[in-house]
């Protein structure tokens, strides 16, 4: 009898851990719809210098105060269905409330030094964008009609069709998506049903046409956050998803310019104290990372293992029409828009292709690559400066692209252009089963965004030695070829594998497609013929060893209070969750046991979340992000098959029956 029991109960445990069990990771569950609010951070294009800081506190809090609002919109889902007008009393009106108090401190803080900043005020409301209901056979594949007309953020209203129709279905929870937060099978597409269409502009005999190439590794180091120094500063979590950092090691939200130019690199020329940083690519496959009950991780929907780069190259080119000249120490560019899909794609940079392909780039796809392939995201910076300043108030107008003819604007200067490329080893997702056989791949994002392949970008600090920013200026006018592994590798490669897709596109692409960034606007939008992969050789390798860096002290260094403390209805929490700079990522048990309760999103928490630490049994051969799926539990080794349910159920009846005749023989 106790052996049946035994097996019966082993049989109901190993069933009820079957789909995942207790450690997959928190996730946001599947959105009601789609928080759209204007950016006002995009429209501030003159802030007076005392009130940057005031300021970009608060748009980092107006960028909160929506992740909290999503959040409550996707925990109320329920309460959504019963009474329709429960999301706009319950959480869009109080939403456009703080947006409109953070929004008049916005404009006092300009105005005490410079001019009241007008327009403003119609920026505080924001509108719920409901899921289609037919959502969920589209994000399992089965609509590839519905599917191929999503164009990522074309829409410049922000109404992607293909985005909205996420819904209660989007993909299933552990392996589909973001647990329904995000991407859907309309956000895939084959590279080989792609046309060729790079186009590089024609060279004038004034072109500037040499290389520089420096190399910053792929981030074996594990130094992530989900700060943006850039954008936030000043204010933890101010990116709500995780990035990738190379080049310089003090990249927190918390870190001054004097920071970065005492800073370790990880790149190979130690006069490159260059910043690098980009979201993390993910696999959905329901593994815990290290921020997996974290805010900027997944209690934002930004969840699954992040994937470490295979290669990074970071090569410096010239202007086909000019010479370049210096850019200034700490000049801050950022390309593409994390907002796209919201934004509209003006400002939307993101390219993303195959090893093999990179003659076809996609704008708002992720790319199914065939066997052999590899897949390529491709950053091209802005390459026109200003000539004064190293950022501006909505950190692009004081740099440009280039005109389609590879020209600047009058006022600008050409300056060496970043071209960065990202190489991962991930093979194309099976879009029928939502992700579950090969897992999905998606860049982290803000929780609104919906992890759509247009919102990828790249944030870049130059923090290069004068020195050697002059001989990369000299080299590039010259026509050279310099910097670390500037004679290494060829163009990206044009020559298509051999081998034949490991699986057809679930959704055919539209034949007249259009591509973001087209609207022509010069100091905005990047060319629609300026292609980020081919332009410039491939140049340089990842540093092959790992930089000469102490870990850093765990004090959390964002304890202080700001200079000027938004007001005391909305505060953003300016402690940092920056994850520790040293080699490895927590093991699933690890995570486990570092997990904290709390986020920094509730605005009544009143704390932060706490910092995570690697673990004690780390050494130098775990460096990088190690794939942390759980292992081992009683659903993997077969006794979730009915015949040990049934045998124990036969032995626990024959027990029974024993001892009720030796009861009556007793008698």
């Amino acid at each position: 009898m106790l052996g049946g029991g035994g097996l019966v109960g082993a049989n109901v445990y190993a069933s009820a851990t079957e789909d995942g069990g207790a450690d997959s990771a928190e996730t946001l569950s599947s959105p009601a719809g789609t928080i759209d609010c204007p950016d006002v951070g995009d429209k501030l294009t003159d802030v007076p210098e005392d009130a940057k800081e005031d300021v970009a506190k608060e748009l980092a809090l107006l960028d909160q105060q929506i992740a909290d609002a999503y959040q409550r919109l996707t925990e109320a889902a329920q309460a959504i269905k019963q009474d329709p007008g429960f999301a706009d009393n319950a959480i869009m009106k109080p939403l456009k409330e703080k947006r409109g108090a953070t929004i008049e401190r916005i404009a006092i803080a300009v105005d005490r030094t410079g001019d009241r900043p007008e327009g403003l005020d119609g920026l505080a409301d924001c509108t719920l964008r409901a899921p289609e209901p037919d959502s969920g056979d589209q994000a399992n594949g089965a609509d590839g009609e519905d599917g191929a007309q999503d164009n990522g953020g074309d829409d410049q209203n922000g109404a992607d069709q293909g985005g909205q129709q996420q819904g209660d279905g989007g993909q299933d929870a552990g392996n589909g998506g973001q647990a329904g937060n995000g991407p859907n099978a309309a956000d895939y597409q084959d590279i080989k049903s792609v046309q060729p269409n790079v186009q590089k502009p024609a060279l004038s005999s004034d072109a500037s046409r040499g290389t520089f190439a420096t190399s910053c590794g792929v981030n074996e180091n594990g130094l992530f956050n989900s700060d943006n120094v850039i954008v936030a500063p000043g204010v933890s979590n101010g990116a709500h998803h995780f990035h990738d950092y190379i080049g310089n090691q003090s990249n927190d939200a918390f870190a001054s310019d004097e920071d970065l130019a005492n800073a370790e690199t990880s790149c190979v020329n130690q006069d490159d104290k260059s910043t690098y940083y980009w979201p993390v690519i993910r696999l959905q496959n329901g593994s815990q990372e290290q921020d997996a009950n974290s805010p900027g991780g997944g209690i934002e929907g930004n969840a699954g293992e992040i994937v470490t780069p295979k290669e990074v190259t970071l090569n410096f080119v010239g202007s086909p029409r000019s010479k370049v000249t210096e850019m200034p120490r700490l000049l801050r560019i950022i390309t593409g828009d994390a907002k796209a899909f919201i934004n509209g794609t003006a400002n939307a940079n993101a390219s993303w292709s195959c090893t093999g392909f990179e003659d076809r780039q996609l704008k708002d796809k992720y790319p199914l690559c065939p066997q052999g392939s590899d897949v390529v995201r491709t950053f091209k910076f802005q390459s026109c400066w200003d000539g004064t300043n190293i950022d501006s108030a909505n950190h692009r107008t004081h740099v440009a692209f280039a005109a389609a003819d590879g020209s600047c604007a009058n006022g600008f200067k050409a300056i060496p252009q970043l071209v960065q490329r990202i190489v991962y080893d991930v093979n194309a997702p099976s879009l029928q089963d939502g992700g579950k056989t090969t897992p999905l791949f998606a860049v982290d994002s803000f929780p609104e965004q919906l992890h759509k392949p247009v919102t990828d970008h790249g944030d870049f600090i130059n923090v290069f030695d004068e020195k050697l920013m002059g001989e990369m200026v000299d080299c590039i006018n010259e026509g050279r070829k310099c910097g670390v592994g500037a004679d290494e590798g060829d163009d990206p490669g044009q020559e298509e594998p051999t081998e034949e897709p490991t699986e057809a596109p679930t959704t055919p692409p539209a034949d007249d497609e259009p591509e973001p960034g087209d609207g022509g606007n010069e100091q905005t939008d990047p060319p629609a013929n300026d292609d980020p992969a081919t332009e410039a050789p491939e140049t340089g390798k990842p540093a092959t060893e790992k930089p000469e860096t102490e870990a850093p002290a765990n004090d959390e260094p964002g304890d202080d209070a700001p200079a000027a403390d938004p007001a005391d209805d909305d505060k953003p929490t300016m402690s940092s969750t920056v994850a520790p700079k040293s080699d490895g990522t927590p093991s699933a048990a690890a995570g486990d046991d570092q997990a904290q309760g709390g986020s920094d999103d509730d605005e009544n928490a009143g704390g932060a979340a706490a910092q995570t630490q690697p673990p004690a049994e780390d050494t130098e051969d775990s460096l990088g992000t190690k794939p942390q799926a759980v292992g081992g539990n009683l659903a993997e080794t077969g006794a979730t098959t009915l015949w040990p349910a049934a045998g124990g159920a036969v032995l626990l009846i024959g027990g029974l029956l024993v001892l009720i005749r030796a009861r009556r023989s007793a008698r």
